[in-house]
């Protein structure tokens, strides 16, 4: 009798550690998130036909040993702007439309918890993104799209996952800008609700109707900043990380800046927030430890950072997956168009007249019969080289899917464009040793800026005009238009036919708003004519009348005064290419 009672007091004891640890447990969560992946799927840069580190055949690698680890603790998320980048998406999108959309063949292959949509997913129109939406296996978040005939979210405004017990919330959120940028058609039926309200909003939802443990933002806004305009705010994850409570992660994206920081909200707690920039060269990673006590929460640790994956191995088996598709777009941009006859360099664009940037202003006014063109460098440090153009250079001589539009300005808002696109490009020099460009360190790691103060996507110079720009004159002074480049005079009261991208003229860096004093619902009736296809579609069709092409600067422009610009031109040029 004794010995039966002793033996059921040591199988007590023996149960007891077990029943504790079930009281008292541990769930670690990894979190691995990518963000504007712009089409770079593959370690291969099809535009400049060369290897390229990064990838998410290199997020792949890793992924797949966190799974080896962590089993299905670990949630793959992406943030969106897929869509655009490399001849991979746009020969899915515009070319073989038929077959499934790469984008969507990749994340289902490396099977993505969710993903939020960007604004470069919305720019290539409905019937590409529709149905790349409905190829995608994992939910497409975007709790702010909202349809305008049904006024309920386009896309999944969030998502539940459960993993060891545990409710995880994503909720995916997209940049209200959009207005800003693209044409209303190819965002026709849909709204974009402010971000910070919306999150308001979806957190109070969800914590009334799912009870989640742990809730993660998934965000295709920068931290902070951008347009704000119109009551729209372009960047606001800090924002929402500080004044909605209830998130426990925030995985931004959008503005291609590298970027760990807890912010600190208004009720005193901590919200991680990571962007890892673009083109998979980097993921942001987290750890959520929760610990549970009785099945209730009594701790919450969330640790991350941003791991470099260019020296990851590629995913041998992701490649030979994907072959067949990569050998279909080797075969599509290795197509020659024609020839030009010397090497032309983007960089050039910055310091005055540019054989690069000309050549596309003088192709736009062939195609449009415009009196006038406006474009930007899109790319920094884009080349196209002497001899045989093939159909992926045009990616380096037009980087995005814009339209070419025709707008009716006068010459006033011609003069005003100009002065505040150079006021966000050059300095107002005081002496000989001044900088000429506005730059600074502190965007050298900014992909959007890399050196300069501001965007250089937003720097515009024209053709069709002779201009100076006096760099001594205060903002709003420096451009003096001397007369049309056909020698006729130009009057500053006088409409004319202007060529210009679908992105400015949406209203695109505000150049035509804020700069020209046009009124963002005004810029619609400005526009006499539109492309029906891509601005790199009528430039490669140029190309190929032309068969060989011998592109000069039209020296129609330049900086004054030169015994002060010449110099710091080539001061600048030093700075910004050391290895020129």
């Amino acid at each position: 009798m004794k010995k039966s009672i002793i033996a059921c007091l040591l199988a007590l004891f023996s149960i007891m550690p077990m029943t504790a640890k079930q009281k008292n447990r541990t769930v670690t969560l990894r979190v691995v998130q990518t963000s504007d992946v712009h089409g770079m799927f593959f370690p291969y840069d099809f535009i400049n036909r060369r290897p390229k580190g990064g990838s998410l055949a290199r997020v792949s690698t890793y992924v797949n040993r966190l799974r080896s680890e962590h089993g299905d603790h670990v949630i793959l998320l992406d943030n969106g702007d897929i869509l655009q980048g490399q001849p991979t998406c746009y020969y899915y999108n515009f070319i073989n439309t038929q077959a499934t959309n790469i984008a969507a063949d990749v994340i289902n292959y490396m099977k993505f918890d969710a993903q939020t949509i960007g604004n470069h997913d919305i720019e290539p129109g409905h019937a590409v993104y529709d149905k790349w939406i409905s190829e995608v296996n994992c939910p497409m978040l975007g709790a702010n799209v909202i349809d305008t005939r049904t006024n309920q979210p386009y896309l999944k405004p969030y998502t539940m996952l459960e993993r060891d017990g545990l409710k995880i919330a994503i909720v995916g959120m997209l940049t209200p800008a959009i207005p800003n940028w693209l044409t209303e058609n190819l965002w026709s039926e849909m709204r974009f609700d402010d971000m910070v309200e919306s999150a308001r909003y979806w957190m109070d939802f969800l914590q009334k109707n799912e009870h989640p443990d742990v809730v993660i933002g998934l965000f295709h806004s920068g931290k902070e900043g951008g347009i704000i305009t119109n009551g729209i705010e372009e960047d606001a994850s800090f924002r929402i990380a500080r004044e909605i409570p209830g998130f426990d992660l925030i995985l931004f994206g959008h503005d291609h800046t590298r970027h760990v920081e807890t912010i600190t909200t208004l009720e005193g707690k901590n919200v991680l927030c990571i962007n890892p920039a673009n083109n998979a060269n980097a993921v942001g990673d987290a750890t959520i430890e929760v610990t549970l006590k009785k099945g209730k929460i009594v701790d919450k640790k969330v640790e991350g950072s941003i791991v470099d994956v260019t020296g990851e191995a590629i995913d041998e088996a992701m490649m030979a997956h994907f072959q067949p598709q990569i050998d279909e777009i080797n075969e599509f941009v290795n197509r020659e168009i024609g020839q030009f006859k010397r090497t032309i360099h983007v960089r050039d664009s910055y310091f005055g007249n540019s054989a690069f940037n000309d050549f596309i202003q003088n192709l736009q006014l062939q195609i449009t019969g415009a009196d006038i063109a406006f474009n930007a460098p899109l790319s920094f440090d884009a080349v196209i080289h002497e001899g045989p153009v093939r159909v992926s250079d045009m990616f380096n001589l037009y980087k995005y899917e814009n339209q070419l539009y025709v707008m009716r300005l006068t010459g006033e808002e011609i003069r005003r464009h100009l002065e505040m696109s150079y006021d966000q490009w050059v300095n107002t020099m005081k002496s000989p040793d001044d900088h000429l460009m506005l730059i600074t360190e502190k965007t050298i790691r900014d992909q959007q800026r890399l050196g300069f103060q501001n965007l250089f996507f937003n720097f515009d110079s024209a053709a069709g005009i002779d201009y100076e720009v006096d760099v001594t004159k205060p903002d709003g002074e420096k451009v003096r238009i001397l007369q049309m480049s056909n020698g006729e005079p130009f009057d500053l009261e006088k409409w004319y036919n202007v060529a210009i991208n679908s992105y400015r003229g949406n209203g695109g860096g505000e150049l035509l708003t804020r700069g020209a004093g046009i009124p963002l619902d005004s810029l619609d009736n400005r526009i006499v004519w539109r492309s029906e296809r891509d601005q790199r579609y009528y430039l490669m069709q140029e190309i190929e009348k032309l068969q060989v092409a011998d592109p000069q600067p039209n020296n129609n422009w330049r900086f004054v005064p030169e015994k002060w610009t010449i110099p710091a031109a080539e001061r600048d040029r030093k700075l910004l290419f050391p290895r020129d």
